[in-house]
């Protein structure tokens, strides 16, 4: 594996296989690399001749200068991870490759940003994702980009902007990798203590009741969500937001009829925010991907 940091060295690398006819896979990532990382990149690696993981950490998305100051960086062990896991090429970046001087364009999808995630975390949050997302694409121009449902409205964000700009790539949603208890990964639980890791059961453990309350037979969304809080306030948990919305357009539903719904949860524990999120299918309430 190579790792690279300079957009021309990264397109020059795949000038060969793309005039070859070599299909190439883009794995973007902010680092701290887990196992939800590496099922995307082993997901790449088995459908794509040429596997790129870019790490970069996106100072414009972090609300919160001490959340991006704590993120986990590890660039070492990163690489290690991306080429155990089938990675042709690291694409790491330094801020001034991605941001130049006098770098003035951002790329904003507006419904679809301005509920849950973008309403808590300010309209910057997805401006700066789908503007990262957009970069990245066009340096790399793959033939396929692979994500995560844990982001799930950042995949209904990039999906928008993926059609509404005309670029040229199939999105892929990859199902939530979760621990043997339930919570799902993110580079973030490494910042939870033994008493808040514990608390975090609370976010799977509602998407469990909202299953439930499903194939019990109901299908009224704001009793659904009562039954998700009330398992999260049982475990001493107040959600930040807990709502049933159209996976698509991300707009609040009424009931769980015909069409799937998604149940959107934000929580936080300490100085740690984390989300979380379930499909329910009135066919099939134990449906978990996009």
């Amino acid at each position: 594996m190579k790792t690279l940091r300079v957009v021309a060295d990264v397109r020059a690398a795949l000038d060969d296989p793309r005039s070859a006819g070599r299909s190439i896979g883009l794995v973007p990532t902010m680092g701290a690399l887990h196992e939800g990382h590496v099922s995307l990149i082993r997901r790449a690696r088995a459908a794509c001749d040429e596997v790129v993981v870019s790490l970069f950490v996106n100072p414009s998305q972090f609300d919160e200068p001490g959340d991006l100051a704590a993120y986990p960086r590890e660039e070492q062990r990163d690489a290690a991870v991306a080429a155990r896991a089938g990675a042709d090429i690291l694409f790491a970046p330094s801020p001034d490759e991605i941001y130049p001087p006098g770098f003035s364009t951002t790329v904003t999808v507006d419904e679809l940003a301005a509920s849950l995630e973008g309403a808590h975390r300010g309209p910057a949050h997805f401006a700066s994702v789908a503007t990262i997302v957009t970069k990245l694409l066009n340096m790399v121009q793959p033939s396929v980009a692979y994500f995560g449902q844990k982001d799930a409205q950042q995949v209904a964000v990039i999906r928008r902007l993926v059609s509404d700009l005309d670029i040229p790539v199939d999105i892929e949603v990859a199902p939530t990798v979760r621990e043997p208890d339930g919570l799902a990964l993110s580079s973030r639980n490494v910042r939870l203590d033994a008493e808040q890791r514990r608390r975090a059961l609370a976010l799977p453990r509602a998407l469990d009741a909202a299953r439930q309350a499903l194939a019990g037979g109901e299908r009224d969304a704001a009793a659904i969500a009562a039954a998700a809080r009330s398992a999260m306030i049982a475990a001493g948990v107040e959600p930040e937001y807990l709502e049933l919305v159209s996976p698509d357009t991300f707009v609040p539903i009424g009931h769980v009829n015909g069409q799937p719904a998604l149940v959107a949860v934000a929580a936080r524990f300490g100085d740690v925010r984390l989300i979380d999120n379930a499909l329910l299918n009135p066919s099939d309430p134990a449906t978990e991907r996009l």
